[in-house]
């Protein structure tokens, strides 16, 4: 009786720690310049390498530099019918941000997840391109499920980038929580 016991409650803690665990995987990626004067996008793609690595690259040419002011409105969205807002939509003057990192921890927290694999990683003006080069869904993975709790589902990461009070570029990026 005992051994059947312990079975059971080791099948169980299996089970829960599997439950526990989980994992992000990108879906989808869509760039849109709306203006083709000042910006445009060179490439925005998901690469498979194989069936466990995928990840993100897109680069976007800015033809009017240097670029002084900047401001991005971000926001996430879980997929219940349709993509619906979920916990975060802020806006934040970029410039001010990167040379005051500590400025806004909830927006650091979201340029963290990709300025390791990005050529914007210091303060205004910008004058090359933007390039996200090869950013892991694996990186992702341990960023947020180690930090952040949320349910599983489809979620979209939408970022609107505004240059002189224009938006001038959409960034959307589409992964599943699961």
């Amino acid at each position: 009786m005992c051994k059947y016991l312990k079975l059971n409650q080791i099948v169980l803690i299996l089970y829960l720690v599997k439950e526990i665990s989980s994992s992000v995987e990108f879906t989808n990626v869509k760039c849109t310049s709306w203006d083709k004067k000042f910006d445009e996008f060179e490439y925005c793609h998901l690469k498979s390498v194989n069936r466990s690595f995928k990840y993100l690259s897109l680069k976007v040419n800015l033809y009017k530099v240097p670029i002084t002011k900047i401001k991005v409105n971000f926001s996430l969205l879980k997929r219940y019918n349709g993509y619906k807002p979920f916990l975060y939509n802020i806006t934040v003057d970029a410039c001010k941000f990167l040379k005051h990192p500590k400025s806004n921890p909830i927006f650091g927290f979201f340029h963290g997840l990709f300025k390791n694999h990005s050529n914007m990683n210091h303060s205004c003006p910008f004058d090359h391109d933007i390039i996200v080069d090869k950013l892991p869904t694996s990186f992702w993975n341990q960023q947020i499920t180690g930090a952040l709790n949320f349910p599983h589902g489809d979620y979209l990461f939408h970022s609107d980038w505004y240059a002189y009070g224009i938006n001038r570029a959409t960034v959307d990026f589409f992964y599943t929580l699961s």
